[in-house]
């Protein structure tokens, strides 16, 4: 394994490589998501989620502005 911080875009569906890494890292929590289990981001602010319970913090967060 790289050991290194990857640089994603995340598309819908989909996400692209930028620069190879083997984690990338939680917008909300901070928890390291290894890409193999990365399932969760939002395309518009460019950010990854460690699972469902944080995709759903960020939610309610946008929700309240």
């Amino acid at each position: 394994m790289l050991k290194k911080l990857a640089k994603i875009k995340y598309l819908p569906n989909n996400i692209q490589i930028i620069e190879p890494g083997d984690h990338v890292i939680c917008a909300i929590s901070g928890k390291k998501i290894d890409l193999d289990k990365l399932t969760y981001w939002n395309v518009e602010l460019q950010e990854a989620y460690f699972s469902y319970k944080e995709a759903f913090i960020k939610r309610e967060n946008l929700d309240k502005t």
